[in-house]
């Protein structure tokens, strides 16, 4: 569909006016070339592929910015899962690796780098266990790399072994990184249905389907959405989820745009723009605030499940309608701490960790960004994780936990992480126990609908 001039002058007054920007570009980049048995010779060639493709990404996104007054929130990279080029390489190699990556990430002007990874929801690789060994030491001793895992999938199940590997990797980097807030945490991503194109950190990585390097968009937009839905008035729920289409399909025809100009001007092909409402701290930004203007009193009050799940689905319908490149995950976010209104609720006691997770069956992705005390168990975190990764696979759907045990916090403090990542109230976790149930181990066989074929 060609763009309308009257398209771009909407999309101006939507910024001006409505908070909407474009949240991320995120330049996707395959190391599989990368190898070499000398591990000083593969770093090089690492650093040398970043440089190649990502010395120019900020400058070019900024020129698109001033171009079209959209301004773009964040520029960022990320490069195949680190486990699969890498395979025969030990912890320590991984720990070398995270940090060249962090290194290039600095020269190119980046916050973060997404692919610190590995895809083990059906076992591991002695590449994949290893870098799962390097995590908590990785991510901190760097600043701007990004690790997540998959430990689950529809097709696979859930591999029970790697769920208790990274509850205890969490653990050791909140402990390792506990002198700031164990932010550590906040840059890692367990995940059930991992989307290869993700746009999103810290969930991102340049899936091995992908081409060399591909240029994807994750838009914003919840205060757009917020202004729709109160201009909506006192409709019925039918009128008021056309409304919230008409307005999703604005914005991610801008974000498509904005996404191809800038994958122009790189020369690289343009791949997805992911559609999801990505809230921030910001007043006015929110998704809890959204759910409040359907109709609900607070977020976590009866209802709050079904009016998400509108939502979501709204911003899929509008989105397919708009383009013909949809990918990542794709739907409505619900980070604690980086959603003023969400910290509002759980600070007020209207939302319980439980509440949180019924609403992940419906949305986009899952437990994010939620602060729990530093002194839970990995038991009790395994045992979270796998519920996140059951609604995953049952619905076979992404979801996805990154959780912050905040080292020497309790329920109730109060912690800021800056910036996007806000400040979250450390939420209560059930005192009852899943250790016997975890500890077996092995894999939850995948469920009778991964067999379609």
């Amino acid at each position: 569909m060609p763009y309308q001039f009257e398209e771009i002058l909407e999309t101006i007054r939507m910024t001006e006016i409505e908070h909407f920007d474009i949240r991320t570009v995120t330049l996707g980049i395959s190391l599989r070339d990368c190898v070499d048995r000398n591990i000083e010779v593969t770093k090089q060639k690492i650093y040398d592929k970043i440089l190649k493709y990502g010395r120019n990404h900020v400058a070019y996104a900024k020129e698109v910015e001033r171009e079209y007054g959209i301004s773009i929130a964040n520029k960022r990279v990320a490069v195949t899962p680190v486990s699969i080029p890498f395979d025969n390489y030990h912890m320590e190699d991984f720990i070398e690796i995270a940090k060249v990556l962090d290194k290039a990430a600095s020269e190119i002007g980046i916050d973060y780098l997404g692919g610190f990874a590995a895809l083990v929801q059906k076992g591991f690789t002695k590449g994949e266990h290893e870098l799962i060994k390097a995590i908590p030491y990785a991510l901190s001793e760097t600043k701007q790399v990004c690790a997540n895992v998959n430990v689950a999938s529809t097709k696979a199940g859930i591999n029970m072994d790697a769920v208790n590997l990274m509850s205890e990797a969490i653990l050791s980097l909140a402990e390792k990184t506990k002198d700031n807030g164990s932010i550590g945490c906040a840059k890692l991503v367990v995940y059930c249905n991992v989307p290869e194109d993700n746009p999103f950190i810290a969930g991102a990585f340049h899936g091995v389907s992908e081409p060399e390097v591909v240029l994807n968009v994750g838009i914003s937009g919840p205060g757009v959405v917020l202004d729709a839905v109160k201009e909506a008035g006192n409709c019925d729920l039918n009128t008021l989820a056309e409304k919230i289409k008409k307005t999703v399909f604005k914005i991610t025809r801008a974000g498509e745009l904005i996404g191809n100009k800038v994958a122009e001007k790189h020369k690289i092909p343009f791949g997805i723009v992911d559609i999801s409402l990505a809230p921030t701290p910001a007043p006015g930004d929110s998704i809890a605030d959204i759910l409040k203007a359907m109709g609900v009193e607070d977020v976590g009050a009866p209802g709050t499940t079904a009016a998400l799940a509108m939502l979501n689905d709204c911003v899929k319908k509008a989105g397919l309608m708009a383009s013909s490149s949809v990918g990542g995950l794709s739907g409505a976010f619900i980070p604690v701490s980086e959603d003023q209104g969400m910290i509002e609720a759980v600070r007020k006691g209207n939302l319980s960790l439980e509440k949180l997770e019924a609403m992940t069956a419906v949305c986009s992705v899952g437990l994010d960004m939620v602060a729990v005390p530093g002194d839970t168990p990995a038991s009790t975190i395994a045992g979270i994780i796998a519920d996140e990764c059951a609604i995953g696979v049952i619905n076979d759907k992404a979801t996805s936990v990154r959780i912050l045990p905040i080292y020497g916090k309790k329920v109730g403090d109060m912690f800021d992480f800056g910036g996007l990542l806000g400040a979250a109230p450390v939420m209560p976790v059930s005192k009852l126990s899943s250790k016997n149930f975890v500890e077996r181990g092995g894999r939850i066989p995948a469920p009778t609908r991964s067999l379609t074929n």
